[in-house]
């Protein structure tokens, strides 16, 4: 019976100081203590991706976090005048394979027309 007795209390001992970082990592109201790292840009936008995509499923919803994680805008009309217009010239060159400073000729000339 001693011999049990002695066990428990050397195992109650032992759990006690194992414990004793737990009981360290602790506020006074015993709550855990924040040692979270500030999240990272491409966390927050994760997060306002997954916010934006409530109510998306399946391949709409993958469609929607690829493009929003990309930084892509779901729709054109979030664009201001100017960066529509830069973003259907920056599509006209592409489409006609302009470079270097034809390209730069095409766009001058193309963002300036109205």
């Amino acid at each position: 019976m001693f011999k049990t007795t002695r066990a428990v209390l050397v195992c109650a001992a032992l759990c006690g100081f194992a414990a004793a970082p737990v009981f360290a990592a602790t506020t006074a109201g015993g709550a855990a203590m924040s040692m979270s790292k500030p999240k990272t840009a491409q966390q927050e936008r994760m997060a306002t991706c997954n916010k934006d995509a409530a109510g998306k499923k399946g391949d709409a919803r993958k469609e929607f976090m690829k493009s929003c994680l990309k930084g892509e805008t779901s729709s054109d009309s979030k664009l201001s005048s100017s960066q529509q217009r830069m973003k259907t010239c920056n599509a006209q060159a592409s489409a006609k394979s302009l470079k270097g400073d034809a390209r730069k000729s095409f766009m001058s000339t193309c963002l300036k027309a109205k």
